[in-house]
């Protein structure tokens, strides 16, 4: 960039021609309205909303509104979800097994399905022919089953028997699982 001498104002400075005007802008352009023609037999007067006075204007009232206790619950609920972290192992509880999953862990629990009273019948029956046959017969034990129940879960738990625990989804208290809740001992 050279500068000339003949120049005495710098490109920055330089004014816009007077003959170029800037076109308005057709939204602000003014519309003509016909204005309309007043009846005398009806007289306007502004609303005094005053105490005693005209009907009060609607307002929203919901948030006075006394709900029920379960709307009530699952709003402070979702409150909660939002504010507190949920541990990793507490939070997978809250999401459903897609359908293929759920079809594999219902065909896997009914392999577990707890023994019938005629086929825990027929097993003590061979057990006591085999223990009259032969006096050291081994003691046969029950098949390994599915517990459920949060009593039998726990207790299975506790004393560390289960090695797989199925919870129903959307615990919503964690210290009361459901009945849903189920485990299979070893």
């Amino acid at each position: 960039h050279s500068t000339s001498t003949d120049d005495p104002m710098p490109a920055a400075t330089k004014k816009v021609p007077a003959s170029k005007k800037v076109a308005a802008n057709p939204a602000s352009a003014k519309k003509t309205i016909k204005k309309r023609e007043k009846n005398p037999l009806f007289e306007a007067k502004p609303r005094n909303i005053g105490i005693g006075r005209d009907v009060q204007p609607k307002r929203d009232l919901t948030r006075f509104v006394q709900w029920p206790r379960y709307v009530r619950l699952q709003r402070q609920r979702r409150v909660l979800l939002q504010r507190l972290k949920v541990p990793p192992a507490i939070n997978q509880f809250t999401r459903t097994a897609d359908k293929n999953a759920a079809a594999q862990l219902f065909k896997f629990l009914d392999k577990y399905r707890p023994e019938t009273a005629a086929a825990r019948q027929k097993r003590h029956l061979a057990a006591a022919a085999a223990k009259k046959e032969n006096k050291n017969a081994p003691e046969t034990k029950a098949p390994a089953r599915v517990v459920f129940g949060i009593t039998e879960v726990v207790r299975a738990i506790e004393r560390k028997k289960a090695f797989f625990f199925q919870a129903e989804d959307g615990i919503r208290d964690i210290g009361v699982t459901g009945v849903q809740t189920c485990a299979l001992p070893i």
